[in-house]
């Protein structure tokens, strides 16, 4: 009977263990806005949903076409932007950056944008129009892909030059990757977005 009453007690003992274990294990783990759960995984794909209807929105009212070409030849840089060359704060002074804003900012979700365009030798290359900081975990991207041709005209202080015109002169961020057609580079605008 001893016997038995001495595994019954060593039985309860180690229970108890096991039990303070898994106690001490679920308070120390810590749960924050950023830990994954179902509902961030909603939110990952609300957003991601979010940046690619404007990215569609954009290109069909062709507003995402003049961002791409909002282009400063002297200063060799997206229009307006700060010495860095890219928009830190907001998206840029052009309806594209106002949809932009509207969509996220408002919603305290940050956002960076970059193009993505081929070099002649088909290596690619990224020019950055936003950047609002590093991605957290919980990112999610879309993409837009956009032609350019060799006689679009830059939009801004530059209007009566053409995308050609300042390649030829090395004063736009994109090379002419088929120069033998009226095709100046297919451009691929990857927008990153995240909760702050």
């Amino acid at each position: 009977m001893d016997r038995g009453q001495a595994h019954t007690l060593e039985a309860f003992t180690a229970a108890l263990v096991v039990v303070s274990g898994v106690i001490f294990a679920l308070q120390a783990t810590a749960v924050t806005p950023l830990t994954a759960s179902t509902s961030n995984q909603h939110i990952e794909n609300q957003h991601q949903e979010m940046a690619r209807g404007l990215l569609a929105s954009e290109a069909e009212n062709g507003t995402l076409r003049e961002a791409l070409v909002h282009w400063n030849v002297s200063e060799e840089s997206f229009v307006e932007s700060p010495d860095r060359g890219y928009f830190a704060n907001r998206g840029p002074p052009n309806a594209f950056g106002d949809a932009l804003d509207e969509t996220f900012g408002d919603a305290h979700v940050a956002y960076n944008v970059r193009v993505r365009y081929r070099t002649p030798d088909n290596r690619s290359r990224t020019e950055t129009m936003v950047y609002m900081g590093s991605p957290s975990d919980n990112a999610v991207t879309a993409t837009r892909t956009v032609v350019l041709y060799d006689d679009d005209s830059l939009v801004g202080p530059d209007d009566d030059t053409t995308v050609g015109e300042a390649d030829a002169e090395g004063d736009f961020y994109a090379p002419d990757a088929a120069p033998d057609g009226p095709v100046f580079n297919v451009v691929g605008v990857e927008v990153v977005v995240w909760r702050m």
